[in-house]
């Protein structure tokens, strides 16, 4: 099920596949989804949920798997790719193309006036917190407080954003 604001802006180059499950997919109001943006209903039966005033550069990549729940106002980079959801790898004799998917680590949710650089890759599991900046080329899997900077492979703090 594809829901779309009528005040969002989706360019015609982007790629939204519909769910042959019926999975939600919804964009808010005033939201940009740029150029070669990709929504892609994999591994899993999570929602997407976009809020208002967001903007999705191009080439970022937005898998349904567990879920992605993104809040208002958030900014994306180019290029980046949010993965809800882990193949599963347990079985050396089976491919793991035939494994399917391991127990959801509860999706992905990032809160509002969040930036993500570009290339940031977000994991299953990971909450970041209301007015989070992420750097370029992050790899982010856990928890991460609000209003604090973060960089890294894995990712790791290194500061805060400005006095409140």
């Amino acid at each position: 099920m594809l829901k779309i604001d009528p005040t969002a802006t989706v360019s015609p180059l982007a790629d939204i596949e519909r769910s042959v499950r019926g999975t939600l997919i919804e964009i808010g109001a005033r939201t940009l989804i740029d150029s070669f943006v990709k929504i892609k209903p994999a591994g899993g039966a999570g929602e997407v949920v976009i809020g208002a005033d967001c903007a999705i550069n191009s080439g970022t990549v937005i898998y349904t798997g567990n879920g992605v729940r993104i809040g208002d106002a958030v900014l994306i980079a180019a290029n980046c790719t949010l993965a809800p959801t882990n193949h599963q790898i347990s079985d050396r004799n089976a491919r793991i193309r035939d494994q399917g998917f391991m127990e959801s680590r509860g999706g992905i949710v990032i809160e509002d006036d969040v930036w993500l650089g570009a290339g940031v890759v977000v994991l299953d599991g990971a909450v970041i917190g209301q007015g989070c900046v992420v750097a370029a080329g992050s790899v982010v899997r856990g928890r991460l407080e609000p209003y604090g900077l973060y960089a890294g492979a894995p990712v790791r703090r290194i500061g805060e954003r400005g006095p409140a």
